[in-house]
């Protein structure tokens, strides 16, 4: 008797372990990541308004990679892709800093690496 009290402790731990991380399927990963970035959607129209008070008519795209940390699941090393970002400078850094320090959860087993795209335009049709 013993030793099976023993036994169900060790799989309750291992049970425990095992479920504080997911292992999200490729798709699950890329739509959780998009839910956590548009949850600072109000951040990022806040550094477009700003732009725009700087520039009535200033547009462009920022395109930015990160790491999504295993086991943490925070957002790590944010930065703006040279080449293919082309807002200006001060709206692609209010973009990269509203998501940094955001936290993927609950964190999945593995890194994540990805990159995402705003488009800003004055009076899209």
């Amino acid at each position: 008797m013993k030793s099976l009290s023993f036994a169900l402790v060790c799989l309750v731990a291992f049970a425990s372990v095992g479920c504080s991380f997911h292992a999200r399927s490729a798709e699950d990963y890329r739509k959780d990541t998009r839910s956590l970035l548009e949850s600072r959607n109000s951040d990022i129209k806040g550094c477009y308004d700003a732009a725009l008070k700087a520039d009535p008519k200033v547009s462009g795209v920022v395109v930015i990679k990160f790491k999504v940390e295993a086991e943490t699941g925070n957002i790590v090393n944010p930065q703006s892709v040279a080449g293919r970002t082309s807002a200006p400078e001060s709206l692609t850094q209010c973009v990269v800093n509203a998501v940094n320090g955001l936290s993927l959860q609950p964190p999945d087993a593995r890194d994540g690496d990805a990159e995402y795209t705003w488009e800003f335009e004055v009076n899209p049709t």
